[in-house]
């Protein structure tokens, strides 16, 4: 690399040799020699170049004095185009480009475009600047230019052909690393050819990476070298070639992978259905004459069709229409969603189909479809995005997984209710417990929801458009904080286990609400408003009621929602003093919420007796001194070592406890006095 030093040199020197000819009246080459290893290079001709004419020829030096004899002006033929570009007033560029191939040529064949030789060119080049028939300046290029390796074949078969495993394995070429072209030093890529090979065959990659996947066999003579082998291995090895070789490899199956087909629009190509009596869970729907009912049906004429109940009757699909004004969710473009009256637009554009299918038992009662249809202007570059969903409703309520069985799963949602006004034998109607989600800009207009799930705490939020002049409105702006809020729990009671009835009301909670003092509504100022509900505070008390297989199965005991109440002003510091000026002009206030979950503590045993709690002479927690485990190693509660060489150890403690005690003392004095008496 070039040190700053040497290349202000180089510019200096450049500057100085342009301002040379430009004086002097005569044209200078920079630079004046070339080392050229590609098929194109380029000079500069610097100086009074107006009549100059430029002439290319091939050179070479003397055999008796080495050096190369005086520019001239008379042309000479080459394999070489000579082009000239002005680039200044004073100043034009010499370029040149090889007109020849530097493919290497194949055996044997007669086309001259093509390198014989890998060196594919070595020969010195003279540019000269003439002026009237007198060379004014000169040009010298040496080249040296090897042969290019390409591929030997393109290939456009639009399938891979996996040989067969059984005698060879996958990946047999690991080195070929590069697609269409040959990789040096490589000898399995296919891409090499003859002449390619030749170049490195005495230097292939040894070991898997250069191909040789298959280890060679013991007794091939090449494998065992003059320093291990027996002096009988040269007797009774094996010459063959390496393909004659035993090894499977560690596959077994060969395949044929075809090309994946492109995204369409037709209709997919499915089996024959077969006709069904009743629907049961993974059933296909199918029509009244008998195909499959399949989403998305984009004709008008295919969206009301009959459909098999499933109880020897049909139900018609009921399609409402609804037009989209906001067509962000459909458009990506912010370009194609501005409306312009030049624009040509498409009408009643399919934007979304979502299906309703209700069903009781094993049959389907009503199925319902809300088509959503837009505008979409046509600017040569709208990206469309059409959504499909279907749900299954079991009554006028989605069927929801249960969240445990019967205790609540961590990570699962929790299960909340509403009282059902419309139908009273359906009980409570399933909803959730959200929090907010934030999403793109984190405005709470814009923010999702997500469910409050059971055992994970957490905490979001989204950001709060408030301008001066809302803040000129206290009453309505704390209305409208805790309207918001309030959408995050619409339910008034929630589920104890994670597979509550909806009929059975010991299976329900209710959810405790703490009522937000109203009183600081005389607290408020010009600029600032005090009370506003910005932080929901969901608090989920569980314990454990049962153990299932030795898993401990939480309920949740009780539910209480609270607010916490901030102030809200605007902040005009920092230079930014526009919201306080502006009435409309707004800034971002932050509305929070927030779970937590707290587990009760349970005794599960009785309580103790005044005995238990004064006498520790026999509690081992309490004393030193254990009575009641003198035989533990010997229990099945001791896991120290195996209960079969723990119990052999005792017996034999207690073998050498007997003996002892027959041989001891006591034993002695016995034998004694019954000799005695003997006597």
């Amino acid at each position: 690399m070039l040190s700053p030093s040497s290349i202000s040199r180089q510019v200096i020197c450049v500057l100085l040799l342009f301002s040379l000819a430009h004086t002097r009246n005569v044209v200078v080459f920079q630079p004046s020699y070339l080392t050229a290893t590609g098929p194109a290079a380029s000079a500069l001709l610097l100086g009074n170049t107006s009549d100059t004419s430029l002439n290319l020829r091939t050179v070479s030096p003397s055999n008796t004095t080495g050096s190369i004899g005086p520019p001239s002006c008379v042309p000479g033929v080459t394999q070489w185009v000579l082009t000239r570009e002005q680039v200044g007033k004073n100043a034009v560029r010499i370029q040149l480009r090889l007109d020849k191939n530097l493919r290497l040529c194949g055996e044997n064949e007669t086309d001259t475009d093509c390198c014989r030789k890998p060196l594919c060119v070595l020969e010195t080049l003279q540019v000269s600047a003439c002026v009237g028939g007198t060379p004014q300046a000169s040009l010298l290029i040496q080249v040296k230019i090897h042969a290019r390796l390409v591929p030997a074949n393109t290939g456009s078969d639009n399938k891979t052909a996996i040989p067969n495993q059984v005698h060879q394995p996958l990946g047999s070429c690991p080195c070929d690393l590069t697609f269409r072209a040959c990789d040096v030093r490589c000898c399995c890529d296919k891409d090499c050819s003859v002449e390619d090979l030749k170049l490195f065959a005495s230097h292939c990659l040894p070991g898997p990476f250069g191909g040789q996947v298959s280890p060679a066999p013991d007794y091939q003579c090449s494998v065992q070298s003059s320093e291990n082998s027996p002096d009988w291995f040269p007797f009774l090895c094996v010459s063959s070639s390496p393909e004659n070789n035993p090894y499977l490899g560690l596959f077994y199956h060969g395949d044929t992978i075809p090309s994946k087909p492109g995204p369409t629009f037709q209709r997919p190509v499915l089996s024959a259905p077969v006709p069904v009596n009743v629907y049961i869970q993974g059933s296909p729907i199918l029509t009244l004459n008998d195909q499959y009912f399949t989403i998305p049906q984009t004709l008008p004429m295919d969206l009301r069709m009959l459909v098999k109940s499933g109880q020897g009757g049909d139900v018609i699909v009921d399609v409402t229409d609804e037009v989209a004004t906001d067509l962000s969710q459909f458009i990506s473009s912010t370009d194609a969603v501005a409306s312009s009256d030049e624009r040509p637009v498409c009408k009643n554009v399919t934007l979304a189909l979502d299906y309703k299918f209700y069903w009781k038992g094993n049959g389907i009662t009503n199925i319902t479809l809300t088509r959503t249809v837009g505008t979409i202007p046509l600017n040569g570059s709208v990206v469309l995005t059409t959504r499909y969903s279907a749900v299954f409703l079991n009554g006028e309520f989605m069927g929801e997984p249960n969240s445990g069985n019967p205790g609540y799963q961590v990570g699962r949602p929790v299960i909340a209710g509403i009282v059902d006004t419309l139908d009273n034998d359906t009980g409570l109607q399933r909803t959730s417990i959200n929090l907010w989600k934030p999403v793109s800009d984190g405005l709470c207009s814009t923010n999702e929801k997500k469910p409050v799930l059971f055992g994970e705490n957490s905490t979001s939020g989204c950001l709060l458009a408030i301008s001066r002049q809302n803040l000129t409105q206290c009453n309505l702006l704390r209305e409208t904080v805790t309207s918001l809020q309030a959408a995050l729990t619409l339910a008034t009671y929630v589920a104890r286990s994670g597979n509550p009835d909806p009929l059975t009301v010991k299976d329900w909670v209710n959810i405790s609400f703490v009522t937000l003092n109203s009183s600081t509504a005389s607290e408020d100022t010009i600029n600032s408003c005090y009370g506003i509900p910005s932080h929901q505070h969901i608090h989920v008390w569980s314990l454990i009621t049962d153990m299932v297989e030795g898993i401990p199965q939480r309920d949740i005991h009780a539910l209480q929602v609270s607010y916490s109440l901030s102030t809200w002003a605007l902040d005009c510091g920092g230079g930014d003093v526009s919201p306080c000026v502006d009435p409309v002009e707004t800034q971002l206030f932050p509305i929070t919420s927030s779970v937590t979950f707290t587990d009760i503590p349970i005794n599960t045993g009785p309580p103790k007796t005044r005995f238990q709690i004064n006498f520790t002479e026999y509690d081992c927690n309490r004393n030193d001194v254990c009575w009641s485990e003198l035989a533990f190693p010997i229990t099945k509660y001791y896991t120290g070592e195996p209960y079969s060489q723990s119990l052999a150890k005792g017996l034999i403690m207690v073998f050498l406890f007997i003996t002892a005690s027959i041989l001891g003392t006591p034993w002695r004095q016995i034998r004694q006095v019954w000799n005695s008496a003997t006597l």
